[in-house]
């Protein structure tokens, strides 16, 4: 196993430089230049520190908890697990997940986690929300990675809501489309909102009128579908921002049945990303993909250097689809999501 010792004899500086970089100590201590050679050559030999040793010095159990509220077992929100996971081993602590389905157990799925000695939680809830953060919680250091704490105390991280339906949007006005309506929620979401501020937006920014007949908010089922299908025939849409991947399936629905092709006669834009629709609609669908790994990776960081007291190295952060925010960026930090292009907008 290779110790502080053989990094510091490569490196020719001695084992307290040493100690002082890989503890994340360095600042005003050593040479930048120095500290970068320590860390290059610590990675050459594949130096992984004694956590049991680590743990009794710094009174730490470096474990973060993750605790979500049906986050886990969703299928492409997992995202978020794996990116926080990630962060966690690459700055040397390891990630503890538990799902919740309602308050009292949330309490108890907290306090097993609280009986483990987790330094920190990150608090996760489903479809971007303003929650109120557990009492439990709130001596802990705390990051919320797709919610909001409603009293603004807690740093939290979500997706760019309103960039998402802007650049969503936009996207059907350089194809061409003079009538854009918006497939959106019915359900009072953060998401919801946001995004038909995003298309009004981006329509008003054109120079296009914006037309609440063209805006149709949708559950799912039967429902759903003659909602948009009354759009389709009234209204003659030529292009639809959808709020996610499974409304887009309406559209796809009515313009078959209608004769008409998507990604010719009309187009398409998605928001998820989501497998299922995204890969497997015909023409496939132009997305919007939600930053999940993202947030994930960036609240596991922001909660690392809140327990450590200092910002972590940044410069070893992986390159992302969407570019991940400032650790000091304000309350909600957000994520500038990527939109995918694939074959449901017209060239």
């Amino acid at each position: 196993m290779t110790t502080m010792q053989d990094v510091a004899d490569i490196a020719g500086v001695s084992k307290a430089s040493v100690s002082l970089v890989l503890n994340g100590r360095d600042a005003g201590h050593v040479k930048p230049q120095t500290a970068e050679l320590i860390r290059q050559t610590a990675a050459k030999l594949g130096y992984r520190p004694n956590q049991l040793a680590r743990s009794l010095r710094t009174s730490r159990t470096h474990m973060l908890g993750f605790i979500s509220e049906e986050v886990a077992t969703t299928p492409y929100a997992g995202g978020i697990i794996l990116g926080a996971q990630d962060a966690a081993s690459a700055y040397g602590y390891v990630l503890l997940t538990v799902s919740t389905d309602g308050m009292a157990n949330e309490e108890q799925e907290l306090a097993a986690l609280m009986r483990y000695g987790v330094d920190g939680f990150l608090y996760s809830k489903m479809s971007n929300r303003i929650t109120d953060v557990p009492h439990s919680l709130t001596d802990y250091p705390l990051v919320l990675v797709d919610a909001t704490d409603r009293s603004k105390r807690f740093p939290s991280v979500e997706p760019d809501e309103f960039r998402i339906g802007y650049d969503a949007t936009k996207r059907l006005i350089d194809a061409g489309c003079k009538r854009i309506a918006y497939v959106g929620c019915s359900e009072p979401l953060i998401a919801q909102s946001r995004r038909l501020h995003g298309y009004q937006a981006a329509l008003s920014d054109a120079g296009m009128p914006i037309d609440d007949a063209l805006h149709v908010d949708v559950l799912n089922n039967g429902p759903a579908l003659r909602a948009v299908s009354k759009l389709f025939d009234e209204q003659q849409p030529d292009g639809f921002f959808c709020f996610n991947d499974a409304r887009a399936w309406y559209v796809y629905e009515c313009a078959a049945r209608r004769g008409l092709t998507v990604g010719r006669d009309i187009s398409v834009v998605g928001v998820d990303n989501h497998r299922v629709f995204a890969e497997t609609l015909d023409p496939q669908l132009t997305t919007v993909e939600l930053p999940h790994y993202e947030m994930g990776y960036w609240g596991a960081c922001r909660l690392i250097s809140i327990i450590e007291g200092h910002d972590v190295d940044t410069s070893v952060w992986p390159e992302t689809p969407a570019p991940l925010p400032p650790l000091d960026a304000p309350i909600p930090a957000t994520i500038h999501c990527k939109l995918i292009d694939k074959k449901s907008v017209r060239e």
